[in-house]
């Protein structure tokens, strides 16, 4: 019979995997945030125009991360499951399929400003939120290369050097947005589109930072993955690709019902977009944490799916359920706590610190409902279980929240808070089917061991 760890030691596995990829998670969307303060600093039409333009690249990216993210159960599985030696062909495949999906977003992005016109985006903010789209769209490859590297070294235990790698991306970023946004010599003033040049080139030094990292560094020569040039395996590539593109769907259905709220609600003026994408900004740095927790929850369970150890299975996502109550906990209380200060960081337009400070109320609403969700899909891809959270992402804000959020300000006229409340209306089912869908996959699993 297999061991299972205590509760204490279980606890700080978790948390010595949560903790990198948290800071790492946070410096990430601390890119972001660097882009909407610098942009906010500009003028409301600068900030509008950057979140229209990533309304629409935030779920195209996820959407084609989230499919090489299945580089991750497929390391811890075969971790665990003491099949060490198929690590390096599966991560091998997964570059393969991250190089073609990068270049196949890249393309998409740069047909992306097509769509502004039918999403109603006023005349003003399309030839800025355009060209943010041209120029990040060639980052794309070097996203989808890097995140293949980053679930090999996060799967493998190893998140520490993408934690750092991501801190000093921060730095990078601010010269780099200076120069494109404001203009410096030969470059000229870009204003919001700037932030497109910066970003597709920051995502390149870090590529190429990771990957001489696991070539050159000690811990990764047992797996020597760019020893030599392994041509496409189909069988792999389809394993990743079925178990991936679920994930990638998911992802995409949820971001875009939070990225696409600036274009719906893009004819009610600067103002209200301005303070719907901050609000949207402070939210998406919260939810890093809960994020965190459920990647560390994918590797721990994966690992112990590879085991076939159902009570240390079991046991882990207890604990990352309780993990996440408690996170939720504090982050609704920061909220309460600082909403005055937190509008005042990203903006100095009273008109937009007023809309925001309303809006983040409703953030509170559902922050417990989100880290319980995030939680769950976290334990399901552990599980390998990425079909039935696709279809309920698909229910949730698609065929719920979505709808809801259009008719609610176009036909109703009810205002920013239309979309949030069809966020919370969405993420309550979500939250909802992902718990009992994991609860159904236990009680399987516990079937299968009598």
């Amino acid at each position: 019979m297999l061991k299972t760890p205590s509760t204490g030691v279980e606890l700080r596995r978790l948390f010595s995997l949560m903790i990198p990829i948290l800071i790492t998670q946070f410096a990430q969307a601390g890119l972001g945030l660097i882009d909407t303060i610098m942009a906010g600093h500009l003028s409301a039409s600068d900030l509008a125009a950057i979140a229209v333009g990533v309304g629409i690249w935030i779920p195209v990216m996820l959407m084609f991360t989230g499919i090489v993210l299945a580089t991750t159960p497929l390391v811890a599985e075969a971790l665990g499951a003491r099949q060490e030696h198929q690590i390096p062909h599966i991560v091998r495949q997964s570059l393969w399929v991250a190089g073609l999906l990068g270049i196949l977003a890249m393309l998409l992005l740069q047909f992306m400003p097509l769509l502004l016109p039918l999403f109603k985006v006023p005349v003003d903010l399309m030839p800025k939120a355009s060209l943010f789209l041209h120029a990040v769209g060639f980052g794309m490859p070097a996203i989808t290369l890097y995140t293949a590297l980053r679930c090999y070294s996060e799967a493998l235990g190893y998140p520490r050097p993408v934690t750092v790698i991501s801190l000093l991306s921060l730095v990078v970023l601010v010269p780099l947005d200076y120069i494109f946004m404001y203009g410096v010599g030969p470059i000229p003033h870009l204003g919001s589109a700037g932030c497109g040049f910066a970003t597709a080139i920051l995502q390149w030094l870090m590529l190429a930072t990771l990957a001489v990292y696991i070539w050159k560094a000690k811990k990764y020569q047992t797996h020597k993955i760019f020893s030599h040039w392994e041509a496409l395996d189909k069988a792999i590539a389809k394993r990743i690709w079925d178990l991936g593109l679920p994930i990638g769907l998911a992802v995409f259905f949820e971001v875009s019902i939070f990225s696409t709220g600036a274009i719906i609600l893009s004819p009610l003026g600067d103002t209200i977009i301005a303070a719907h994408q901050i609000a949207i900004s402070v939210t998406s740095q919260l939810f890093m944490i809960p994020l965190s927790l459920a990647i560390a929850l994918t590797i721990r369970v994966g690992t112990y799916y590879g085991e076939k150890n159902w009570e240390g299975l079991r046991k882990v996502q207890k604990l990352g359920l309780m993990t996440a109550t408690a996170t939720a906990c504090l982050t609704m209380g920061f909220i309460a706590l600082f909403h005055n200060q937190i509008a005042a960081l990203y903006t100095s337009d009273p008109a937009v610190a007023q809309v925001t400070v309303y809006l983040l109320f409703f953030c509170i609403a559902y922050q417990m409902m989100d880290a319980w969700q995030v939680s769950a899909a976290g334990c399901l891809r552990g599980m390998q279980d990425t079909q039935a959270p696709m279809w309920i992402t698909l229910l949730a804000y698609w065929v719920v929240a979505l709808p809801l959020s259009i008719y609610w300000i176009r036909y109703q006229h009810m205002g920013p808070q239309g979309i949030w409340i069809s966020l919370i209306v969405g993420l309550a089912v979500a939250c909802v089917l992902l718990l009992g869908r994991l609860y159904r996959m236990n009680q399987r699993l516990k079937v299968q061991a009598y």
